[in-house]
């Protein structure tokens, strides 16, 4: 980085430090190489060396102007940078949109040689000619420098600007090197030539050249912030006072941050009493710059008083600090090894904070949320210990974030035994929290914390208990628990605060029979009737496959009796009899060898102009009873013997 940097600025020492301006090596430019680092021995100077260059002729000049158009119009960049070298070696110049172009052509390439030919141009033509040099070109090129992340040529430029009284207004130049003097953390450099452009703007009298407070501010912070000096900083207070700049809040903050470093109370009330006839009355940037001051210079009293300050003069209301704040403040408290003071402030800011202030904006949960933000969850949890030894009262602030970080970690029975606790002081989450808790339980597989959730979330009486409802019910099906489906489903049965429909239990019962375990398929079927949830044609297609898998045919047989006396008594009012329910119930009364029931399947099915694909039967009816002949049934069941020949006859089989 630093030979990066010296390529940049050795060519260009005798520009800032040196009246000799006219030094041949100033222009390396005009060199094969640009801005080389090791510069060629230089050969004596003869007498004959220091002939000045002769001047073109107007076609040459023409020839040369010519070539350099159409070579940035084609892009070709080192035909156009030859013919510009050829141009000012000779002493003339390109017109000046001709000379922009190149400048700015040069900048956008985004390549370090070519940024380096545009720079060195500038400044060529800052001394020469600067009036060929357009204000949005200087602005290009600075952005380009961003870009390009070269902090060294854009401090460059623009100290030449000054040096040679090149007047560009403020706007140009001075947001985009505040953003690289950020960018490289050296905000104090821009702070020098923020000061040297106000001493030219205030003695020349030049309007434009003018900052704004933001950039005032800039300055200020680099004076704070980096180099942390009063006098540098109350330079600055007293040029922006010269300038008419009014100062706003991060003025005073910036100010606030460098006086609480320093131990200068006395300065920190004359700025609250300055803010107050500047009208800023939104202190929250001052109250965060003072901590921060506090914190540096580990003055835990001044943090501590600070705080509770803060709560007094916004009357317990939310003002909230951001999440860097709170952690700077854990920091130093932890290096010294002070949980229980950080458990004092807590209980202290309790006590000033309103009634209902935002959970999330609360001092507790501002300091518990930033030792979790940072990894330090067991630290967190030291907090409350403390608070809780202390015999001190504990608000949801400090509860929630580490119930959040249970939650990421997939600590759940932890954050369920903790959901406890809270409920046991008094204190009610939200829904959010218990929707984000019961889905990490489920998520880990820890189905008891998730239903010891639910519960609690009942007795607490949130009203909307669908999201985490739905939620533990997806979860078991997925993870094939349909018997703790089944024992749910009855602890919440009656609940009004859940919409339970045929459709849970339908849920219930196809795990079950999906597992093979019809017994418990059976009975969970007749708790829902005795429940008074009518079975639906998803409930009884459910049952007859996992009777089929089973090869229970006659179990599929009592399920069309009581299918067909609904049928005939509430006509599809419960029962949607469709094509698939016909296709199970025919399918697995001809695998059973019920052909009574098949025939009344089939002339149900013709009632209700069902579609009736008969091959899959006659498929069905050769893989299990190939060898059955009438003869055989006409002997021991006339009945069965007419069933089985109606059907016979209906399917083909006859033919």
């Amino acid at each position: 980085m630093g030979k990066r940097v010296a390529s940049f600025v050795l060519p260009y020492k005798a520009l800032f430090f040196s009246s000799t301006a006219e030094t041949p090596s100033l222009y390396s430019f005009l060199q094969p190489s640009v801005f080389a680092l090791t510069k060629n021995k230089q050969q004596p100077i003869s007498e004959g060396s220091l002939k000045a260059p002769t001047c073109l002729s107007p076609s040459q000049l023409s020839t040369l102007q010519t070539t350099l158009h159409k070579s940035l119009l084609s892009s070709n960049t080192d035909e156009a940078w030859k013919s510009f070298k050829a141009l000012t070696t000779h002493q003339a110049f390109p017109p000046k949109p001709l000379t922009n172009s190149l400048l700015s052509h040069l900048s956008s390439l985004g390549d370090t040689l070519n940024l380096k030919r545009a720079f060195a141009s500038a400044l060529f033509l800052m001394e020469k000619n600067p009036l060929l040099l357009q204000h949005d070109t200087l602005h290009h090129m600075l952005l380009s420098m961003k870009g390009a992340n070269t902090a060294a040529p854009a401090f460059a430029l623009v100290r030449s600007m000054l040096r040679f009284r090149l007047f560009v207004p403020f706007h140009v130049w001075g947001s985009v090197l505040v953003e690289i003097s950020r960018n490289c953390g050296n905000l104090a450099a821009f702070m020098r030539l923020f000061e040297e452009n106000c001493r030219v703007a205030l003695e020349e009298r030049v309007e434009f050249m003018k900052p704004d407070v933001g950039a005032c501010n800039a300055a200020l912070e680099g004076c704070c912030c980096e180099l942390e000096s009063v006098s540098d900083a109350e330079r600055i207070v007293e040029t922006m006072s010269s300038l008419g700049v009014r100062p706003d809040e991060f003025s005073f903050g910036f100010l606030g941050y460098l006086y609480a470093l320093k131990g200068l109370e006395e300065k920190i009330r004359e700025l609250e009493v300055l803010m107050g006839g500047f009208g800023c009355l939104n202190k929250k940037s001052f109250y965060c710059n003072l901590i921060k001051g506090y914190v540096k210079s580990e003055n835990l009293a001044s943090v501590e008083a600070t705080i509770i300050r803060f709560l007094n003069d916004g009357c317990g209301k939310d003002w909230g600090f951001g999440v860097e704040t709170f952690c700077e403040v854990i920091k130093v408290y932890f290096q010294k090894g002070n949980i229980k003071g950080l458990a004092d402030l807590i209980v202290k800011a309790q006590k000033i904070e309103a009634s209902n202030i935002v959970v999330d904006r609360s001092i507790g949960y501002g300091i518990v949320n930033a030792c979790v933000s940072i990894g330090l969850s067991d630290k967190a949890h030291s907090i409350l210990d403390e608070m809780n030894v202390q015999g001190a009262s504990v608000g949801l602030g400090v509860y929630i974030p580490i119930l959040k970080a249970y939650c990421k970690e997939n600590r759940t029975a932890e954050a369920t035994q903790l959901v406890m606790e809270i409920s046991n002081s008094g204190l009610q989450l939200d829904v959010g929290t218990y929707d984000a808790l019961i889905e990490a339980s489920m998520c880990s597989q820890d189905f008891q914390s998730a239903l010891s959730l639910f519960r609690d979330m009942r007795e607490a009486r949130i009203p909307d208990l669908k999201g985490s409802y739905l939620t533990i019910m997806t979860g078991l099906m997925e993870k094939h628990r349909p018997e703790l489906m089944a024992a749910f489903l009855d602890e919440v049965v009656g609940d009004p605060r859940i919409d339970l429909g045929t459709h849970d239990w339908n849920s219930i019962i196809h795990a079950f029979c999906k597992a093979g375990r019809l017994d418990d398929a059976r009975r969970t079927f007749r708790r829902m009737m005795f429940l008074q949830f009518e079975p639906n044609d998803q409930t009884y297609l459910s049952m007859i496959n996992g009777y089929v898998l089973a090869e229970k045919y006659f179990l599929v047989l009592m399920l069309w009796n009581e299918v067909k006396r609904k049928l005939s008594m509430d006509g599809q009012k419960g029962i949607k009899f469709d094509h698939n329910l016909v296709d199970a119930f025919l399918y697995a009364m001809v695998k059973g060898g019920f052909f009574d029931a098949v025939m009344q399947v089939v002339e149900k099915a013709n009632e209700m102009k069902i579609f009736v694909d008969k091959w899959r039967y006659k498929q069905a009816f050769m893989e299990t009873h190939k060898k059955l002949r009438v003869a055989k049934l006409r002997k021991r069941n006339f009945r069965k013997m007419e069933a089985l020949i109606a059907f016979k006859n209906w399917a083909g089989l006859n033919t």
